[in-house]
Order: C-alpha cells, then sequence, then structure tokens
C-alpha cells in the first residue's frame, strides 16, 4: 500500500482521547469537483512552512492580511459560496501572495481529500453560520470534527470566533467534555478587524469571543491513519 491508500482501521474506542461517539465516515464523501492537491502539499520539501487552513474566508479579508503579514506561513483559504469566492480570488490574484490559495469549495469534502493527518497547524473558523435551528451542523457538533482534529499537529489550534454567546458557550462545552481540548476563551479586541463580520459586529458594540483551542501531545482519533485513496 502506498500512504495516498485509505488504510482506516476502527480504533477501540477505550483508546480514543474523546468522548464523542458517532464515528464521521469520510469514505463516502467524494472529492469535490474540478478538485487537485496545492503543490505545498505534494511536494514534502515544500512544507517546511507551516500550513493554516482557513474554513469559510468568505471574501477573504481575513486571508489576505494574514498572508501578508506572514509570509513565512501558507495559507489555504476554503469558501464554498460562488460570489463571495470570486470577489476573494479576484483580490488575492492582484495582491499575488505566493503563500495563499484560494479554493472554491465544500471545506469537508476538500480536507478529507487533500490533508494528510497531522500536517496542519493551525485551523481558523471566523464567525460561521450559527446553525440555530440545526445545532447538529454546528462545527463542534458535528463528526467531522475528530476528522479535523486528526488533521492537526500535536500543539496545533482550532481558532474559533462568534458574536453568539449561546453559539460559544456550547462550543466551550463541548471542547471541554466531548473533544476533551485545553481551551482559551477570551473577548475580541474591539479593535479587531479580522473579518467583513467582525468589523460590523464589533462597530454596533456587540460583543464578539474567540475561543482558541490546543489538540494536546498523544491525542488520538480513529483517523490517525486514514489518507484518501485516488
Amino acid at each position: 500500500m502506498t500512504d495516498e491508500t485509505v488504510t482506516f482501521e476502527k480504533m477501540n474506542e477505550t483508546s480514543l482521547s474523546h468522548q464523542q461517539q458517532r464515528a464521521f465516515q469520510p469514505e463516502k464523501l467524494s472529492a469535490p469537483r474540478d478538485f487537485s492537491k496545492p503543490s505545498m502539499l505534494l511536494n514534502k520539501d515544500a512544507n517546511s512552512m507551516p500550513i493554516i487552513i482557513e474554513i469559510g474566508a468568505g471574501k477573504g479579508k481575513h486571508a489576505l492580511s494574514f498572508a501578508a503579514a506572514h509570509p513565512n506561513k501558507h495559507l489555504i483559504a476554503i469558501e464554498r459560496t460562488r460570489n463571495k469566492f470570486e470577489a476573494f480570488a479576484k483580490q488575492a490574484e492582484l495582491q499575488n501572495l505566493a503563500n495563499l490559495i484560494p479554493v472554491h469549495a465544500d471545506a469537508i469534502a476538500w480536507i478529507v481529500h487533500a490533508i494528510k493527518p497531522k500536517s496542519i497547524a493551525k485551523v481558523y473558523i471566523l464567525y460561521p453560520n450559527p446553525e440555530q435551528h440545526n445545532p447538529n451542523q454546528q462545527w463542534l457538533n458535528m463528526p467531522f470534527f475528530e476528522f479535523l482534529l486528526s488533521r492537526l499537529q500535536e500543539g496545533g489550534e482550532v481558532v474559533l470566533a462568534t458574536n453568539i454567546e449561546a453559539y460559544m458557550d456550547n462550543a466551550v462545552q463541548q471542547a471541554k467534555i466531548v473533544w476533551q481540548l485545553p481551551t482559551l476563551r477570551q473577548p475580541v479586541a474591539s479593535d479587531s478587524q479580522r473579518t467583513h463580520f467582525e468589523v460590523k459586529y464589533l462597530a454596533r458594540n456587540e460583543a464578539c469571543w474567540e475561543l482558541i483551542m490546543q489538540k494536546p501531545e498523544g491525542y488520538q482519533t480513529r483517523f490517525d491513519n486514514w489518507v484518501a485513496s485516488f
């Protein structure tokens, strides 16, 4: 078998580092249309630079500013909505940042097919849809979050931001009780301008929160040896 072959073996539930009972099923997800891996993920020598992922990049405000401020880090910024992505891609082309890769795709399917275990340094999920009428679709409530953690390096972080206190309260509870992760919850600085949503909320004097979750050393998931086949 090559390292691009599915090598999924269901682990004994007692060996897992979390309490999520429902198992994600990555083998059932097809690759996104026109899928191809960025060269940085194919060239092992290129991975000396940390790889960051942003899920739900919108029109790219955070992605563009982050990539410009951190030329020593690769950022893959994923956006599913076409009109937002097109606006983002236009600005990315103008700025021509070598360390930024905009991706138009569903983030879950793209991550399943593109990202190897323990290869990501940080994941940003900034102001996601709160899914108030469908809480099972909130990121920390989904079985996919286990797969996302399997792609994260030990010591790597997931950064979640929201202006909805109930969303943050649930995320903190899930992170601590279900996912067994060290967490830091803190208010977003009033002058922060990472996304268009953040600028709007803070201008209205709304409170915004940030949750930083760190993957501990030795953390085990069902997907630590799972890679997609091609």
